[in-house]
């Protein structure tokens, strides 16, 4: 199928899901990661209905944009975000989804003050208690919450996570019900500067099963542009 057919598909799975949750499903949000896709692929997802793009890697996003590849569409940086690069994202992407480390929501903060916005961004959880994987660890959110309420230029709107990969997606599950009870956690204590809007979880192979566990942003893209050529 090609990528209309597969946004399409993609979109009947996330409504479908989004009814057994008994969530209404246009409160799901679907973000096309695009890394890997040329600026003509994406433009044809935007034409078949996505509206949020996720990048993985700075330069890859700063050349699309420069291409118009995301016009109609809002930006989101899914990636690794090196410090050095923190100038060329905070103010082009409308969501920061992978901040993971008290240093980045620093750096985030005082490039938003010094151009004059507030970035809004999604805190990263390593809820699998992963070494390689960047993201804080639970038993820190609510430390790093706080710690970041104070910062001016940032805004808080959710966390985010990628789970340990499991062979079967249902295996997913626990983490994703981890996640969520954390969200709600976090939500239920009113820190100032802080919106528990965004649950984002669940990538191609399991957006079905986080949406079952209350994520209500899915981030899918072999689903959607078939598999990466790397």
């Amino acid at each position: 199928m090609g990528i209309a057919e597969n946004v399409k598909k993609v979109k009947g799975n996330i409504e479908d899901a989004a009814i057994r949750a008994g969530v209404d499903p246009d409160s799901i949000l679907l973000v096309a990661a695009t890394k890997m896709n040329s600026a003509d692929r994406v433009r044809e997802a935007i034409a078949a209905g996505i509206k949020i793009c996720g990048e993985n890697r700075v330069q890859e996003l700063l050349q699309k944009d420069a291409m118009g590849a995301y016009e109609n569409a809002e930006k989101h940086f899914i990636g690794h975000l090196q410090r050095n690069k923190v100038k060329n994202i905070v103010g082009l992407c409308e969501l920061i989804q992978s901040v993971g480390s008290v240093e980045l929501l620093e750096l985030i903060s005082k490039r938003a003050e010094l151009i004059g916005i507030v970035q809004d961004i999604l805190i990263e959880v390593n809820i699998g208690y992963e070494e390689a994987k960047s993201g804080f660890l639970p038993e820190k959110l609510d430390e790093v919450v706080c710690l970041a309420s104070g910062l001016k230029g940032i805004h808080i709107q959710g966390l985010m996570t990628i789970p340990p990969q499991c062979a079967d997606p249902k295996q997913s599950v626990y983490y994703f019900d981890s996640m969520y009870k954390l969200f709600v956690d976090i939500g239920a204590k009113k820190y100032d500067n802080v919106s528990m809007k965004i649950m984002s979880m669940g990538m191609s192979g399991d957006y079905v099963e986080a949406i079952g566990a209350g994520a209500n942003m899915v981030r899918v893209g072999t689903a959607i542009f078939g598999e990466r050529h790397y």
